[in-house]
């Protein structure tokens, strides 16, 4: 069994159809999606169209349910940005993903964030105006009574692949298709970085009774992805789209 996972593809098409000519070489039993998929100034609309044909199993992200909501204010400029775009199918899809899945008969859990939370980082921290790994006994709690060997995340954008020793349980996070940094205020003012502008994405294969774990990074035009968010008015993708590092907090 090979499993394909990707998240946070945050609407940028240009990564997404990049990863797909991998995917065929590597020809996975599955690929799943978890979630943030179409938010961002970039191609929302195009990015479902694919994503609809393709069919993955997806699990909604924040950003997907608050897009899904409707009504999203004009200050909220990522999300409005997306609705806007989107078509009538598309957020039909949109409001069809579920919060979480269960494969492998409930060995393996797809969520966003946290199997309880979609808006709350499962591995990471805010320490400063940045992040790192969160506390062993944090992450534990984090997953509350989840009972699944492997929890597939997403939401940080960073890719992690973690074991917590007490439990057994492991956590993977592929990172981002299509954000690789960003600056968040909730729940304090912070940015998150991965340090190259690459598209991100994991392999999962089980030999026997272990998983073995491949993190993927492909190359794209990502600077077309930059130019695309100045021309829709945010310079403030550009950068991390074209380097992965996002600058100063202002």
């Amino acid at each position: 069994m090979r499993i394909a996972v990707l998240a946070d593809i945050h609407g940028n098409a240009e990564a997404l159809e990049a990863v797909i000519p991998d995917l065929e070489r590597e020809a996975p039993d599955e690929v799943v999606n978890l979630g943030d998929c179409l938010s961002g100034p970039l191609w929302p609309e195009r990015t479902a169209t694919l994503l609809r044909g393709l069919g993955w199993r997806t699990v909604r992200g924040n950003h997907d349910r608050v897009v899904a909501a409707g009504n999203v204010p004009a200050a909220n400029r990522t999300d409005h940005f997306t609705a806007n775009d989107l078509s009538a199918e598309s957020l039909a899809w949109l409001r069809t993903l579920p919060a979480t899945l269960e494969l492998e008969g409930g060995g393996i859990l797809l969520c966003h964030g946290t199997p309880l939370r979609d808006d709350v980082y499962l591995t990471e921290e805010i320490a400063g105006d940045s992040t790192r790994l969160a506390a062993e006994q944090d992450i534990a709690d984090r997953l509350g009574d989840t009972a699944a060997e492997l929890i597939c995340c997403g939401h940080t954008h960073i890719p992690r692949l973690i074991r917590l020793p007490d439990c057994g349980r492991t956590i993977l996070n592929p990172g981002s298709v299509g954000l690789p940094g960003y600056s968040d205020d909730t729940p304090a003012p912070h940015k998150v970085e991965t340090g190259s502008p690459h598209a991100r994405y994991a392999i999962l294969e089980r030999i026997g009774r272990d998983w073995r774990f491949e993190m993927k990074s492909i190359t794209y035009d990502w600077e077309r992805a930059a130019r695309e968010a100045e021309r829709n008015g945010r310079p403030d993708w550009a950068r991390p789209l074209r380097t992965g590092f996002f600058g100063p907090l202002s």
